[in-house]
């Protein structure tokens, strides 16, 4: 069955749960939307199910920055209070505050 509500908000720090590296929320997926390729390289007994949003972050880990696509069931919220220093947020989002980006611009 297809979930149709995102769990995760644009502007939202989340973490991955079983990685090492954490992100901002800054594109939902309503579900799978990388190509096979992306899909079939990740090991068949840690293949995430299609059917999921998937999530679209600029993160970071202790070595460098940069654009993860994760399944909502990999992410849990990070509520560190720990701002995200990834260099592209600034392109989208104002500063942080009470633990989340605010969009620069309005969605339609």
């Amino acid at each position: 069955m297809l979930k149709t509500r995102a769990k995760y908000h644009l502007g939202q720090v989340v973490r991955h749960r079983k990685h090492p590296f954490r992100g901002v929320v800054f594109d939902v997926d309503a579900m799978f939307a990388n190509t096979e390729e992306w899909y079939e390289a990740i090991p068949e007994e840690a293949r995430p199910q299609k059917d999921q949003p998937f999530y679209h972050l600029l993160a970071e880990n202790d070595q460098s920055y940069y654009v993860a696509y994760v399944s909502e069931q990999n992410l849990v919220a990070d509520y560190s209070g720990e701002p995200v220093d990834h260099p592209d947020l600034d392109d989208l989002f104002g500063p942080f505050e009470d633990g989340q980006y605010p969009l620069h611009f309005q969605l339609n």
